[in-house]
């Protein structure tokens, strides 16, 4: 049970592990499972459990539709037959591998929960996915195909674990039923997504306050997991598209001030949500521990290990053919994205993280069965799932920068920069004929003096945007950096004599507020000064 104390203690460790974080250049999921896991062992200190239906009840929606929110459709559809191949193909393939591996080496232990086992730890994790791939650089689509395969997959693995849980509990499998069940849990998520979608849509264009509507986006979020669970549906496909549904309407639906609020509430309920799973996922191994008996701690690290080599094997060997088949099978990813580098295959390779989803899939495995007796080796699924989420997440994790970097894998981001600066030349341009034929429509609009304003500052806007094209098309980017450091410099001058202004009472502060909001937007539209 978590009071008001031990979450305000929680928080306080995901603000100061975040801040470490930084400071040692790693991303924070693995530094603040490493907390958790620390503080688990202090003496007197409370024990926190995770009660798995507060991972998927609160937890997951809000991460899932934020995740799928940041992906970009057109891109997403691009890889969209590389994430099926590895969130279907893969995650059934490590599910039967795992399932073969744990029934031979652990005596005792069946068939249906060996394949228990192999379902839980067989999808990767969409928020520790996300979190890492995001704190590194990577090639664009490699954080795509990640981000997509992780979203995606959650729902195949939580489905495919509820067959295998079913089977242990009832003793009956159907496969050929469960197969047909599972396309309509899948195309029936996606359907309830897509109608809560629609119904945000119609809201949002009805309203216009920006705190309703970004309270609207929060609790449609739980609306579409909830719905399409209670449905016996995918509730994770469901909160997926609907993300990527309000992604792409939001260009036309959502209010400057509403998108720039929005975005900015997201970022903090994300970083909280996160910060909390890992933290959760670091102090449950002491009590795991606490429920496992019968054999030595030296054989519990040896099937942890052997479970999570297989779980890292059976990607490697998965995602070489895989990349080939996907070209194969899609036209549009074949000429679209040439076919990649080995280093950058292994990156995928080695990237498959598992998190809180697999924990708390294994936390609700229940503790008996239909006919009254324990589910077999239950404790021991819990403990292998902690297992391959520490190696895949913390050790597979540390030692992604380094491999990384020994593969000279670099994210060449200009061709994204590229066309950024395209669109807005392309953009200012239209305004720029907009103002004449607004000019020649009405000479009434405005005085002569401030339409001749408005059409030097656009001038002057499209010159620039012409000047970053032609840079990056002849590659000059230092000269572009220098220039973007210089505009930083100029408005650190502005703003700081507007609060020399504030300070020595010539203006109040309401006059500050508004001019910093100014400052504040085209800081970040200069983006890092790093």
């Amino acid at each position: 049970m978590l009071n008001i104390e031990i979450i305000i203690g929680l928080l306080l460790v995901v603000a100061i592990g975040a801040v470490v974080a930084q400071r040692l250049a790693i991303p924070y999921p693995i530094l603040l499972v490493l907390g958790g896991l620390v503080l688990g062992f202090i003496p007197n200190l409370p024990r926190v459990e995770i009660d798995p239906e507060l991972i998927f009840l609160v937890f997951l929606p809000p991460l899932i539709t934020s995740a799928a929110w940041y992906i970009p459709w057109q891109e997403f559809r691009t890889v969209f037959v590389s994430v099926f191949l590895l969130s279907t193909g893969l995650v059934l393939a490590t599910t039967s591998i795992v399932a073969v591996v744990a029934h031979t080496i652990i005596s005792g232990i069946p068939w249906s929960a060996a394949f228990v086992l192999g379902a839980v730890v067989s999808p990767t994790d969409a928020v520790a996915a996300t979190a890492i791939a995001k704190a590194l650089s990577v090639p664009r689509r490699i954080v795509i195909l990640l981000e997509g395969e992780s979203l995606v997959n959650d729902a195949t693995g939580l489905v495919t674990y509820r067959f295998a849980q079913a089977a242990v509990v009832t003793g009956v499998f159907s496969f050929w039923k469960a197969s047909a069940w599972f396309v309509v849990v899948a195309l029936g998520g996606v359907i309830v997504g897509l109608a809560v979608g629609w119904l945000v849509t119609w809201i949002h264009r009805r309203l216009d306050e920006s705190t309703i509507e970004v309270t609207f986006t929060i609790l449609m979020s739980y609306a579409s997991y909830l719905l399409a669970e209670q449905l016996g549906l995918s509730g994770v496909l469901a909160a997926m598209t609907l993300g990527l549904y309000h992604r792409w309407q939001s260009p036309e639906m959502l209010s400057p001030r509403t998108r720039i609020q929005t975005i900015a509430v997201w970022e903090f309920i994300v970083f909280i949500l996160n910060g909390l799973i890992f933290v959760l996922i670091g102090l449950q191994l002491p009590i795991i521990l606490d429920h496992l008996s019968g054999e030595s701690i030296t054989t519990l690290i040896w099937f942890g290990t052997l479970i999570s080599a297989t779980v890292l094997g059976v990607r490697l060997v998965w995602v070489f053919p895989g990349t080939y088949l996907a070209r194969l099978l899609s036209r549009r990813l074949r000429e679209s994205a040439p076919y990649p580098s080995w280093q950058q295959i292994l990156i995928v390779g080695w990237a498959g993280m598992r998190g809180g989803i697999s924990l708390a899939a294994a936390l609700t495995i229940p503790l008996s069965t239909n006919n009254g007796t324990p589910f077999p080796e239950r404790n021991l699924i819990i403990f292998l799932t902690f297992c391959v989420i520490f190696v895949t997440l913390v050790l597979q994790g540390l030692f992604l920068p380094t491999l990384i970097k020994w593969l000279k894998v670099v994210d060449d981001d200009s061709g994204i920069k590229r066309e950024e600066m395209e669109a807005r030349l392309q953009a200012a341009k239209a305004a720029m004929a907009r103002i004449e034929e607004l000019t020649n429509q009405d000479t009434n609009l405005a005085s002569d003096q401030m339409i001749e304003w408005l059409r030097i500052q656009y001038k002057e806007r499209i010159c620039q945007y012409d000047t970053y094209c032609q840079a990056m098309n002849d590659g000059s980017y230092k000269q572009l950096a220098a220039f973007q450091s210089l505009q930083h410099e100029v408005l650190a001058a502005e703003r700081s004599m507007v609060i020399k202004l504030r300070n020595q009472g010539i203006i109040s502060d309401d006059v500050l507020h508004r001019i910093e909001r100014d400052f504040d937007l085209e800081s970040a539209l200069l983006g890092s000064n790093d």
